[in-house]
């Protein structure tokens, strides 16, 4: 227990503790918000928000000046909100507020989710069938649902509260977000994604948007289940993991990209030592051997930045199999190539693009840009001799993903880079309630590329057998 004496007897126990990280998020970011903040959704809200407010304000004003907030940092979640609720029964005892049994659950809720929580995120980011949640300032929070974006009834105070919540995420990670520093990538503790920006930048209030992962990690046969791409495309996605294929995996904001990078890298063999880099650690790779780096962003003086170039370069010395880059941006494009084409086989990386022919494209100019000055050819000849293969996912009209291609990088004829597509995903039409109808096609190549890789690894006959069934399902 917190150590506390009976509130019956109108005494009032100060805790004496040193200032902590626990404390400081307290009495720095919640305190000055208990006030107003977003309420849970009971009748007492409903009908006398005043009342709620004031209320919600002593209880929490006694809480502070009853709680041990060392030994509070010191439990996990479930243990601390239990004391709490202890506490807070005996205060609305005390002060006979009358609430429901149901009434005082839901503020006792609210009152933990601010203390130890995200205050009013934290029922969006209990509910696993949320992909996306998209604070858009205090008023606006909207999440994407079965692929479906919906506005919901949570609000935030005002300004000033988002915004602490939004320092509370980053600074778990090192970073911060003010007006100094506006623009933040960072991740909640389960691996999600959260990007920040605000004012000045966010003229109408800081906006926060948090990529959610699932509790359950995804694989290629749930991918199948879900009609993301034919069991066959799977197989053979199973074998370019396996036989270690270069690859990059291109879509556009929200197809799935990383979904497909984590699916990809359960194939890679446990015994093989994974360097992965990233803006924001969001992988979650389940092999023995993996390091995992992460970019930092400049300091208040502007020293200190780690760019994702540094770690890709950083990597060549740490003796990798294999290099994971998150998300391939810029300059890095360059390093990583050089990677695939110096005995690291089986690296992989995501990009922003529309098509496979695109993103060869992209990485062209994204070296380019980085400041080299290779002639094109040289540049595409690099890309060639590197990737192997370039898998495109997509987010359709009708919120569904679906992986449209898998295409093979053959080779150069004169300046032009040649390329195979081995599965795509045809568009038939739409049915009545505008779901999007399709079918995974195999183009009847019958002898991919990295068909000695997979002789290599002795995957050739699996292979073999997994072509031959697409080419059976086309012709039917």
């Amino acid at each position: 227990m917190f150590g506390r004496k009976s509130l019956s007897e109108e005494k009032v126990f100060v805790a004496a503790v040193q200032p902590d990280a626990l404390r400081e998020t307290v009495t720095a970011s919640v305190l000055s918000e208990m006030d107003k903040t977003a309420a849970p959704a009971t009748v007492a809200k409903a009908e006398k928000p005043g009342q709620y407010y004031s209320l919600k304000k002593e209880i929490f004003s006694a809480l502070i000046a009853t709680i041990d907030v060392a030994a509070l940092s010191s439990m996990d979640g479930e243990e601390a909100r239990r004391e709490i609720g202890v506490i807070v029964d005996d205060i609305v005892a005390a002060k006979k507020a009358g609430l429901s049994k149901s009434e005082q659950e839901g503020l006792l809720e609210d009152i933990c989710n601010d203390i130890l929580g995200y205050g009013p995120l934290e029922p969006l980011l209990a509910r696993d069938d949320i992909a996306d949640i998209m604070v858009n300032g205090a008023s606006q929070v909207f999440i994407e649902v079965g692929g479906r974006v919906q506005e919901t009834g949570i609000r935030f105070r005002d300004n000033e509260q988002l915004l602490n919540i939004c320092q509370r995420i980053v600074s778990q990670v090192g970073r911060r977000v003010d007006e100094a520093s506006p623009i933040c990538d960072a991740r909640l503790a389960d691996g999600s994604r959260v990007n920040v920006i605000a004012p000045p930048l966010a003229i109408d209030g800081p906006s926060l948007t948090i990529r959610k992962f699932k509790k359950e990690k995804l694989n290629l046969d749930q991918l199948v289940r879900f009609g993301s791409i034919s069991p066959e495309g799977a197989e053979i996605l199973k074998i370019i993991g396996r036989v270690r294929c270069n690859v990059l995996i291109s879509g556009g904001t929200g197809s799935g990209k990383t979904t497909l990078l984590n699916c990809l890298t359960g194939y890679i063999d446990n015994g093989e030592r994974i360097i992965t880099c990233e803006d924001a650690a969001e992988l979650q790779l389940q092999q023995p051997h993996v390091v995992r780096l992460e970019t930092r962003p400049p300091n208040i003086e502007g020293l200190g930045e780690i760019t994702m170039r540094s770690l890709v370069k950083n990597c060549l010395r740490m003796r990798p199999e294999r290099i994971i880059v998150g998300e391939v941006r810029g300059a890095e494009a360059f390093d990583l190539l050089q990677a695939m084409n110096t005995g690291h086989d089986g690296s992989m990386g995501t990009l922003h693009a529309n098509s496979p022919r695109e993103a060869i494209s992209r990485v062209e100019a994204m070296i380019t840009m980085g400041g080299n000055s290779l002639p094109a050819k040289a540049i595409r000849e690099m890309l060639v001799s590197s990737v192997d293969v370039i898998v495109q996912a997509a987010r359709l009209r009708d919120g569904s993903r679906r992986i449209t291609h898998i295409t093979e990088v053959l080779g150069m004829e004169g300046d032009v880079v040649t390329t195979q597509d081995l599965f795509v995903y045809d568009i038939l039409g739409e049915d009545a309630k505008g779901n999007i109808i399709g079918q995974h096609r195999s183009t009847g190549i019958g002898r991919p590329g990295f068909w000695d890789r997979a002789r290599y690894y002795g995957e050739e006959a699996r292979l073999a057998r997994a072509l031959d069934a697409a080419e059976v399902k086309a012709a039917a």
